[in-house]
Formats: structure tokens, sequence, C-alpha cells
């Protein structure tokens, strides 16, 4: 059974668990983003310091609000590109995410990502 990171449900709680190098970060990377954006819900994206993310070190956990940081600037320039209609070439996750946003929402996307993103300081990442 295949994790589908689109339709996984944001709500309630969520644990990821698996072995080392099995792409736990990149899952939580893109579920992080779906949040942000509002992704799959009925409310609106909440930012980083509404959103609550446990993991088991204190290594871990700098390294996650790296990567989650990271990712959502990746996600922000992805959609600015959308928006300038210049080319760029994203992975999948960000090309199926584009494609359930109407294209006169990107600018608020990445709008929203850039704020995440800068706001990764306040990020609720515990062990």
């Amino acid at each position: 059974m295949s994790l589908n990171l689109l339709t996984l449900p944001l709500s309630g709680r969520q644990i990821i668990e698996a072995s080392a190098g099995t792409g736990k970060t990149f899952t939580l990377a893109a579920l992080y983003v779906r949040l942000v954006l509002g992704h799959g819900r009925a409310a609106k994206g909440l930012q980083p310091a509404n959103i609550l993310v446990m993991t088991f070190t204190d290594a871990a956990t700098a390294e996650l609000r790296e990567r989650i940081r990271l990712r959502l600037h990746q996600a922000a320039l992805w959609f600015d590109a959308q928006v300038a209609g210049r080319t760029a070439k994203p992975d999948a996750f960000l090309l199926d995410l584009t494609q359930d946003f109407r294209s006169d929402q990107w600018p608020q996307c990445a709008a929203q990502l850039h704020l995440a993103a800068q706001s990764m300081d306040e990020a609720a990442i515990y062990t």
C-alpha cells in the first residue's frame, strides 16, 4: 500500500513511522506544505506556529525544521514561477499539488508559502 501525499487526511492525529532513509522527512515536509495551503481542508491554511510536529531526537528536530523551511521555500518559488509563466521543473508532488488549485489562486499560494518559510523559527517542532 502506497501513501498518497495529496489525499492523506490532514485532520486529527497522523503518525508516520518507518525505517531510516524511507522518506519520512520528505513526507512530513509535503504534508506541511499542504497544511500551510489549506489543501484538502475546508478551513484556510495554517502558519507554522499552529502546526505541531513531534520527532524523536533534538538532532532530528533541527533537521526537520530546516528541511520543512526549504520545502516551503521551494514550493513558494514553484508557485511564483507558475504565476510568472516561467519554465521550472518541479517534482511530481508539486506538479500534482498545483493542479489542485486554480491558476488565480497561485499568487496567494506563493504568498502563504513564503510567509510560512519566513516564520519557521516559530514552528512547533519538538521531541
